[in-house]
């Protein structure tokens, strides 16, 4: 039997390297700056543990594009490469300088935010380039070196007279990729992914007007001064303690984060934990409407300042996907071109710990000041709820702070609703029964009858409000919802009083029979109640089951049976006691009946903003002809 090893080719791995292994060649720009950080991040720890008898100073990396010699200049002035590190580190594909420096100092490095870990970010320069150099060095008393690639297995490496430490990388642009010899381009890039590294990097220069002199004379002419152009926030808050900041530093990192986002944010969340993972950021809730179609790609991720993604689902909870900010973790685990998030069991832990976190700071704010969390209520809904739906941990929480508002804007946790309620909305049969309104204008004599009894009505008007309930009603012994258009008011909630007709049942029967020749059979349910003479004689109602299971499945995800394409299906409550009853069932002309049922009907429907199109056309004309 034989047995070997298998060869990897050089020859072979580049042009996968090339045109493979990162996503997009904008990457490269990311790539190299990360790099230079690295560099200069190690530098930095090396002269706090004293093993570096250099000075620190204030270091910059420094982008440079030569338009007219198609190079782009990226120079560090941090811990720099011998020749022996440069044939290790460079010659050796996947050979991380930073990890090998991170197991080294692994108990003094902890924190030393140095971001490298495959080794493969500097050969993204071969993506846009077609021959790269390096020109380095060491912080430590050796010669500098200068190494030369053009893209194949082949290089050059010679002595440089460089004399200052630090690594100097030189990019000679393809023909293909021309772009990134434009400022702005460059500029573009450099604000998307390196926009809050840790060391400052500079891009050109400014202008910057100097200070007005105190006793400066009327016809003062302003002086100017040309700075450097440091692109980036080397220390952003969430890279603070929430005890440095205040709330106008929090308002400003968001306007920070979106300038072109007018609103101010309704409130924040900071994240700050170093077990059993190390993750920082700061969430923001911004003003949301009720559509849930919202825009899911405004949460950045960054590892150790470097911007990775946008695209956070697996992080963040999905429902907190609306919401806006960063979140930092050194511990997210990303593919090798440290472009989205491979699939880990830390993931989940920290998404855990971003809907705890999220939970306990809502309920906090709850607590602190009930007042202004009712404000923004109708803000912050929708988010909430999509919570509780889809996040277990966050519904057994969601309870100490979860509002439902009433007509009359008034704001009660469940328990305090539970309480409220009690004594006059429990059914025969000791059901806890919720009114509740999907739209106050639409439905408000349904709501004005239900008040007259003394009833609390909610008003529940999210696009998933039907979801939400039929949970709430797994989740709670005897207790139901029902919308206040269910049913007329007497059956909204069934007491033992049962009301008396003034038609006996020959003529109930007879009115019944008369009604169903006149009323589409196809649409509507003729339903005769016993109510309160002065109650409404007609009322369409639509059934809570049929209505919520529609609801469900239109919205996704929880109806029945397609229910959400079935055709609208209506009770028609007609109320036996009034004198319209009376007089539709005594008339004797049957143009004249259909009349009164046809006007009474549509008075029925306009209440429920279910009269239309040619049917109002018709219900004016009618109208009109009755008072002429």
């Amino acid at each position: 039997m034989a047995t070997g090893k298998i060869n990897v080719s050089v020859e072979n791995i580049f042009p996968l390297i090339k045109k493979f292994l990162y996503s997009d060649h904008e990457i490269f720009l990311r790539e190299l700056v990360s790099n230079a950080t690295d560099a200069t991040l190690k530098l930095k720890h090396l002269t706090n543990i004293g093993e570096a008898s250099v000075e620190y100073g204030n270091p910059v990396i420094d982008i440079k594009v030569d338009k007219e010699g198609k190079k782009l200049h990226i120079k560090d002035q941090g811990i720099g490469m011998t020749g022996e590190e440069v044939e290790k580190y460079i010659n050796q594909v996947a050979f991380s300088g930073a990890e090998e420096f991170l197991e080294k100092y692994k108990d003094s490095a902890k924190d030393s935010g140095i971001i490298g870990h495959f080794g493969l970010g500097f050969y993204s320069a071969f993506m846009v380039a077609e021959k790269v150099e390096i020109i380095t060095k060491s912080y430590r008393d050796e010669p500098a070196v200068h190494w030369t690639c053009d893209g194949s297995p082949e290089f050059t490496i010679e002595p440089a007279d460089k004399t200052e430490r630090g690594t100097e990388i030189i990019l000679h642009i393809a023909e293909d990729s021309t772009e990134f010899l434009e400022d702005s381009r460059i500029n573009e890039l450099l604000n998307k992914y390196n926009k809050f590294m840790p060391v400052p990097i500079k891009f050109g220069t400014r202008t910057e007007a100097l200070p007005k002199p105190e006793d400066a004379p009327e016809d003062y002419k302003e002086e100017t001064v040309e700075v450097d152009n440091i692109i980036n926030n080397p220390n952003p808050a969430w890279t603070k303690q929430p005890s440095e900041l205040e709330d106008e530093d929090y308002k400003n990192f968001y306007r920070e984060l979106y300038p072109m986002q007018f609103d101010e944010p309704l409130f924040n969340i900071h994240l700050n934990v170093d077990y059993p993972f190390n993750l920082t950021g700061i969430l923001y809730f911004p003003k949301l409407s009720a559509d849930l179609q919202v825009q899911k790609d405004k949460i950045q991720l960054y590892q150790n300042q470097v911007f990775v993604t946008d695209n956070v689902e697996g992080i963040v909870p999905e429902f907190l996907t609306m919401l806006r900010g960063v979140i930092d973790s050194p511990d997210i685990p990303l593919n090798v071109s440290r472009s989205y998030l491979q699939a880990d069991g830390a993931v989940k832990k920290i998404s855990n710990y971003i809907t705890r976190k999220v939970a306990d700071k809502l309920k906090s704010l709850f607590t602190e000041n009930r007042e202004d969390f009712e404000a923004k209520w109708n803000d912050i809904k929708i988010v909430l709820e999509y919570g509780m739906l889809s996040e277990p941990k966050f519904y057994e929480k969601a309870g100490a702070f979860v509002l439902y508002p009433t007509v009359d804007e008034k704001y009660y946790t469940l328990e305090e609703l539970k309480d409220k309620i009690t004594a006059n909305q429990t059914d025969k049969d000791g059901k806890l029964v919720v009114l509740y309104a999907g739209n106050k204008d639409e439905q408000h004599s349904y709501i004005a009858e239900a008040q007259d009894k003394g009833y609390e009505v909610l008003l529940l008007d999210s696009p998933i409000v039907s979801h939400l309930i039929q949970k709430l009603e797994a989740d709670n012994e005897n207790l139901t919802f029902v919308r206040v258009d269910a049913d007329h008011v007497d059956n909204l909630i069934k007491k033992d009083e049962e009301k008396i007709s003034k038609l006996n049942d020959e003529e109930k029967e007879k009115l019944k029979t008369t009604l169903e020749e006149i009323v589409p059979k196809a649409t509507y349910t003729v339903q005769l109640e016993a109510m309160d003479s002065t109650a409404a004689p007609f009322r369409v109602t639509q059934p809570e089951f049929m209505r919520r299971m529609k609801e469900m499945s239109q919205s996704g995800g929880g109806g029945m049976f397609g229910m959400g394409n079935m055709p609208e299906m209506y009770n028609l409550v007609v109320n036996t006691n009034h004198d319209l009853a009376s007089n539709i069932l005594n008339t004797e002309d049957k143009a004249q009946q259909e009349a009164l049922v046809k006007q009474a009907l549509d008075l029925a429907k306009l209440s429920q903003n279910l009269l239309k199109g040619e049917e109002l056309t018709a219900f004016v004309k009618r109208s009109f002809d009755l008072i002429k």
